[in-house]
């Protein structure tokens, strides 16, 4: 059965220490816990998006190691297809180093292992795959001609194609002409634009507009998230108010993939920003890149009470 989201995905092992606040150089401190997890931003958009009741695959290379076998049992387990993964025999799997914070912020650390080697020739090979489906996403912690490879399938068989650009890079051209929709946060938004950290945000958005996408949503954290498209329409949501943040990893990966997931479904951009807003909010309740991920039916749940206190 074709799936509805194809994902070109990052894949590494989480390795988190949670300790105070960030380390000055040169600092060495006592970390309260160590864990290893799952992530990568593009399985964990796969995860987000899968869990949103979407069928979903993955296209990605991971290593001959515990780690890679790591990733094809999460996927398993999580219902998404990753027939079109490539075990590469004697590489690592991709590693992030990640410290929390106590309050719930964190840095980040990648080294993508065998993810480096996604080439265009793989995701060619998966051509039927991605002309069947619906959405096709990506992240910038994929090789370049992957991603452009995808889009361009997409693009052809009239497929949206999602792009979260992070960790932030300049953005080539060719790729921002095939991107439907780009969902960067704020600071990726002003890097990808050019522009200054105090540059408004509706400038940096026009800014990108003008280079080819067909619309910009930018997450704002607990501060919500706001759309710019090409056609005219901008409009914004607020944050949810959370009682208590545990982990912001994988926030923004929630976002895209549950974006996604309501994509595929059939909502228009507007609506399924609010069920990726909704959430990244819940998914930040959990330990873990994937600990706090919601499904459908948690995210219905939360825009009913919204629409039920109006």
């Amino acid at each position: 059965m074709a799936a509805d989201v194809v994902c070109i995905a990052s894949w590494n092992a989480d390795l988190t220490s949670r300790v105070a606040g960030p380390l000055a150089r040169g600092e060495t401190v006592a970390a309260a816990s160590f864990d290893i997890g799952p992530g990568g931003k593009g399985s964990n958009a796969a995860i987000a998006c899968a869990r949103q009741g979407a069928r979903t695959a993955v296209i990605a290379r991971i290593g001959s190691d515990e780690f890679g076998a790591m990733a094809l049992r999460l996927w398993r387990d999580e219902g998404i297809d990753a027939s079109q993964v490539e075990q590469a025999a004697g590489e690592r799997s991709g590693v992030a180093q990640i410290l929390v914070y106590d309050d719930g912020d964190n840095s980040i650390a990648v080294a993508p292992g065998a993810g480096a080697g996604l080439g265009a020739a793989q995701v060619l090979r998966s051509r039927e795959a991605i002309a069947a489906a619906r959405v096709v996403m990506a992240s910038f912690e994929v090789p370049l001609a992957a991603t452009l490879a995808a889009f361009d399938l997409a693009r052809a068989a009239g497929v949206t194609t999602l792009l979260n650009p992070a960790p932030a890079r300049a953005l080539p051209t060719e790729l921002a002409a095939l991107c439907d929709v780009l969902t960067p946060n704020e600071i990726e938004l002003r890097a990808l634009a050019g522009l200054g950290a105090a540059a408004p945000l509706h400038e940096a958005a026009q800014a990108l507009l003008a280079r080819g996408p067909r619309a910009v949503l930018v997450t704002l954290g607990a501060a919500g998230c706001r759309l710019w498209t090409r056609t005219g329409v901008a409009s914004a949501l607020p944050g949810w108010p959370i009682e208590r943040v545990v982990d912001t990893v994988g926030a923004g990966d929630t976002f895209t993939g549950a974006l996604a997931a309501a994509l595929a479904r059939g909502l228009a951009l507007q609506a399924a920003m609010a069920h990726a807003n909704a959430a990244a909010a819940l998914s930040v309740t959990g330990r873990g890149a994937i600990g706090g991920m919601p499904d459908l039916a948690q995210v219905d749940a939360l825009l009913a009470r919204r629409d039920a206190a109006r």
